[in-house]
């Protein structure tokens, strides 16, 4: 995983924020140790019911990136409420929990 500690705690702690409950996957090419760059890609499982899903991402991702120096966060969130995508079940089978 290509995420140092700290990286990983300021990500923790954001999402934390939000919900102290959420399930946080790290997926992409940060998993692999082998390659270079890319973006942050992770998914949020949240058991909560989420009103206005598009800002809540657009805000995590935000603030997420001003904390981690302008590294760019992308984000898939899944809820009870929210229909499920095959990126979701990728996401999660193939990602690494945080």
């Amino acid at each position: 995983m290509r995420l140092s500690k700290s990286n990983i705690q300021i990500i923790k702690d954001k999402i934390k924020q939000w919900d102290p409950s959420a399930r946080i996957y790290l997926f992409g090419s940060r998993t692999d140790d082998n390659k270079r760059g890319g973006d942050i890609d992770l998914l949020i499982e949240t058991s909560a019911l989420v009103e206005n899903p598009a800002l809540i991402i657009a805000r995590l991702s935000a603030g997420l990136m001003r904390l981690l120096q302008g590294r760019k966060v992308d984000i898939v969130l899944s809820a009870p409420n929210l229909m499920q995508q095959s990126i979701h079940q990728q996401a999660k089978s193939k990602g690494i929990p945080l």
